[in-house]
């Protein structure tokens, strides 16, 4: 198994970047939160699950060891793929994540795309005992300074997608007129992919 890749990030795309790795240029799937992190030309490593298939070998990449772990145990579930996963990741933290089966918060796992009611119930059953507890929030977390970072994240990250700083900005700010309090943490990626949406294919 592949357990991380090190080297050049060649090319970071919507859904996945190319890192390089000895000469060798490693497809690796990824969330784009995960992707928000990478620059073309900085060197970066990748904690990764390499998924075997009969036709294919799919490398999937993660920031951390924590948010690797919970895609694998999220897999564990009947009718749960890397596919679906990876997507669950996209729309929730890791925390996020075990919050919501911890809480039995069905429509939370509901936003995940390819996701209905019994599939939620689903995930809630088979993992409540599985995938651990969320970290609690520190009280008096500066939580308005923080959410300033999301939204900037989201904004460096279209910046690293290739649009201008201002472009970025712009699209943020016309996804998030008129939603009411900060930028949860497990809305970066929806953010994100309505930025992406708003921005359609070209660059600024």
């Amino acid at each position: 198994m592949i357990a991380s890749v090190s080297g050049t990030v060649r090319a970071v795309r919507l859904d996945a970047a190319v890192v390089e790795v000895g000469g060798v240029g490693m497809l690796v799937q990824a969330t784009p939160a995960t992707l928000a992190g990478l620059r073309v030309g900085a060197s970066a490593t990748l904690h990764t699950s390499l998924v075997v298939r009969e036709d294919s070998l799919t490398l999937f990449g993660f920031a951390d060891d924590d948010e690797r772990e919970v895609f694998e145990v999220v897999q564990t579930v009947s009718g749960v793929g890397p596919r679906l996963a990876l997507a669950m990741l996209a729309v929730h933290t890791p925390d996020g994540l075990r919050r919501a089966v911890v809480d039995e918060d069905l429509k939370a796992l509901e936003r995940v795309p390819g996701i209905g009611r019994k599939g939620a119930q689903r995930i809630v059953l088979e993992l409540k005992d599985r995938i651990g507890a969320p970290v609690p929030v520190a009280a008096g977390a500066p939580a308005s300074a923080a959410a300033g970072d999301r939204r900037d994240q989201v904004v460096e990250a279209l910046v690293g997608l290739g649009w201008s700083a201002k472009v970025a900005d712009d699209a943020v700010t016309g996804v998030l007129d008129g939603v009411e309090g900060p930028v949860g943490a497990d809305e970066v990626a929806g953010v994100l992919r309505a930025a992406l949406r708003t921005l359609g294919g070209g660059r600024g």
